[in-house]
């Protein structure tokens, strides 16, 4: 059984639910503003680390392209690198050259000799360059870097190589050296990769991640070797190692191609955009250092970074939840002194009133709706009383009134009850029960149901000299009119008989017709009074074996078991408002066989599955299958069959089966019994019942 809520109970629920409905847009509105606030200062975070890491790159890499253009652009390099063969120039150039690579960050400078392809390169280790470390080959794929550059119209390049020679990484500060138009050579230092990756861009800083491209996307720097395009500064790179491949789609490329555009159009700015950039959501920002010709490319992972301190937020949701704890508590009590008490102690007076305590007090001394409540419930209180002690006045005089009536409607319906018993004991009296038993004794078998005590079936028996006369009919109408009319319709049927005899069936049924319609005339009742009866008789000739039949919609079955004959009756009831002439059938009579007239309350009565009418099919099927049985078994099997279809259903109409059954040995009323009869032709069985 489920829990009852009173209203107390339905009170805090709802404030709970209304608290909690509150609560769910605060916390979508709070957390989209936090959210807002996180992205703006995620964008904010991005840009001032990006324009930081821009000028942590530029001032280191700029001073050293300018010792580089200065190196490369200085008197001495220019003229040895004119005649490399002279001592004295090359003595001069090592001098000043030293000087340089004491500037150098990396302690390292090379020149490359553009006429012989000589590279030399001086370091800390190894200062003196006056030997060339190698020849540069056009045709070794490894040294197709300088020829690139040679072809690059600008006077300096940067470019992220290994060189193979030297089996050395680095960023290369690479500067032509002219003297006018006529190209000498190329001159330069370098940054050690992995300390220039430690210095700028691997940083410690949690969810960053900062790159340097170049003009083509081509990675320059990145925190992972494998990923940065290795000769890309100088032309040569396969496209695979490009910043675009690391974006999730198309879109996205594009959005980062137009963002370097605009950066590049406007270096002081920082262009930023969403995207997933090697599988992780995050903000990507993109400046332009156009000194170097680079991009600087960071990508913020805002669920990594700690760009809002998160302690800052239980506060404000510990502070959120007690003042909607206050607020739920606040209008509970409210609640309960307002509205729930008063109506606890106006429910105790409700309670005394209807236990019939009219002068239980109520709360009317409040100036509010529940007092306007209080007020109206005692007015009707008084009502309730005044009207409670008239109408128990008129219960006692109705009461009184009522049993009166009851004893006169008993006495009525005993003295009904005794007439339709009696009523009942006179149509039993009309029936042929003493003479089938006295002439036929077991060589018969009926089954009489009427609808209601009295009905208007019944059943004749008429012995004659050499035979029997057979009938059942089936009066319109049930209980009382229609036990009238079988007494009417046996008068009528005895005159008939006492006028034709009992050998024409036939002419019994149009004798009673004519006299029916006599007694009974259509113009004399109303249209709705039904005066008609279904009939049917067989007369048995024992003498000679014959059964002659008339029917009225009543039709005679005959089975031995194993074959069926039925001769229907005429289609017209007795008494039918168009007269039809009925006609006599004859049918051998068969020691041994069984013969039945039945009315269609039988046939009629609804049940089954479905609620159909028992029907002529199933009738016949019964009539085979106990034709062999006891005439008085067939009767319990035929009663037992329609209760078992009938079911919890209501009788539809009166019910009567009479069936009778005859041998060799029996013979015609009067005859003598010694003097077997002779058997017809085919006749074999000699059952004895």
């Amino acid at each position: 059984m489920a829990a009852r809520w009173g209203l107390r109970g339905k009170s805090v629920a709802t404030l709970l639910l209304a608290c909690l409905l509150a609560l769910i847009p605060a916390l979508l509105l709070g957390w989209k503003a936090i959210d807002d606030v996180r992205r703006h200062f995620a964008n904010a975070y991005a840009e001032n680390y990006t324009l930081l890491h821009m000028q942590r790159i530029l001032a280191p890499v700029s001073r050293e392209l300018a010792l580089a253009q200065r190196f490369a652009n200085s008197l001495a390099v220019r003229q040895w690198l004119s005649n490399e063969g002279d001592t004295q120039l090359q003595a001069r150039f090592l001098a000043e050259a030293e000087d340089f690579r004491q500037d150098f960050a990396d302690r390292s400078y090379f020149v490359i000799a553009d006429a012989s392809g000589n590279y030399y390169y001086a370091t800390a280790d190894d200062p003196e360059a006056q030997s060339p470390r190698y020849r540069l080959d056009a045709s070794q794929p490894n040294d197709g870097w300088y020829y690139q550059i040679r072809q690059i119209d600008e006077p300096y390049n940067l470019n992220v190589n290994f060189d193979h020679e030297l089996d050395v990484t680095k960023v290369w500060l690479n500067v032509l050296v002219r003297d006018g138009d006529t190209l000498l050579g190329l001159a330069g230092t370098g940054f050690e990769l992995g300390a220039f990756l430690d210095a700028f861009i691997r940083d410690e800083a949690p969810g960053l991640t900062p790159m340097i491209v170049d003009r083509h996307g081509a990675l320059q720097a990145h925190p992972s070797l494998e990923q940065i395009a290795l000769g890309s500064g100088a032309g040569g790179t396969d496209g695979t190692r490009n910043i675009h491949s690391l974006l999730e789609s198309d879109d996205q490329r594009r959005e980062l191609t137009r963002a370097m555009q605009a950066a590049h159009q406007s270096p002081e700015t920082i262009q930023t955009l969403w995207g997933t950039l090697e599988g992780s959501k995050g903000l990507i920002s993109v400046g332009y250092i156009p000194e170097l010709d680079w991009y600087l490319v960071t990508a913020l992972d805002i669920g990594v970074a700690k760009i809002l301190d998160p302690s800052w937020l239980w506060p404000l949701l510990i502070a959120a939840v007690l003042i909607l704890a206050i607020l739920f508590t606040v209008i509970a009590l409210a609640i309960e002194r307002l509205i729930l008490a008063p109506l606890s102690r106006f429910k105790q007076s409700a309670q005394a009133i209807a236990a019939g305590h009219y002068d239980s007090p109520l709360p009317t001394a409040r100036h509010d709706e529940i007092g306007e409540l209080s007020k109206a419930f005692s007015h009707m209180a008084d009502q309730v009383q005044r009207h409670t002690q008239e109408l128990e006045t008129k219960v006692r005089e109705r009461t009184q009134a009522l049993e009166q009536a009851n004893a006169e409607m008993a006495a009525t319906q005993k003295k009904l009850g005794d007439s339709i018993d009696y009523a009942s004991f006179i149509q039993r009296a009309i029936l042929p029960d003493r003479e089938l038993e006295l002439h036929l004794e077991h060589h018969h078998g009926v089954l009489w149901k009427p609808r209601d005590t009295v009905g208007g079936d019944f059943y004749l028996f008429r012995p004659a000299a050499g035979g029997y006369l057979f009938g059942v009919v089936d009066c319109a109408g049930h209980g009382v009119p229609g036990s009238l009319m079988t007494m009417l319709a046996r008068a009528i049927l005895d005159h008939a008989i006492l006028k034709v005899g009992c050998q024409d069936p036939a002419a019994i049924l149009a004798e009673t017709d004519s006299q029916s319609r006599e007694l009974l005339g259509a113009e004399q009742l109303p249209a709705s009074v039904a005066t008609h009866m279904d009939a049917g008789l067989a007369w048995v000739d024992l003498a000679a074996r014959q059964i002659t039949f008339a029917g009225a919609k009543i039709g005679l079955y005959a089975s031995d078991g194993t074959a069926l004959t039925h001769l229907a009756g005429d289609k017209r009831p007795l008494g039918h408002k168009r007269q039809i002439a009925y006609r006599n059938q004859d049918v051998a009579l068969h020691p041994g066989w069984t013969y039945s007239l039945c009315t269609d309350g039988f046939l009629d009565q609804a049940g089954g599955s479905e609620g159909f009418g028992f029907g002529n099919s199933r009738f016949e099927v019964l009539l085979k299958e106990h034709a062999q049985r006891s005439l008085p078994q067939q009767m319990e099997a035929f009663e037992q069959a329609l209760r078992d279809y009938q079911g919890d259903l209501p009788q539809r109409d009166d019910i009567t089966l009479l069936s009778f059954r005859f041998t060799e040995q029996d013979h015609p009323p009067g005859s003598d019994s010694t003097t077997p009869l002779p058997a017809m032709a085919g006749d074999t069985s000699q059952e004895k019942v």
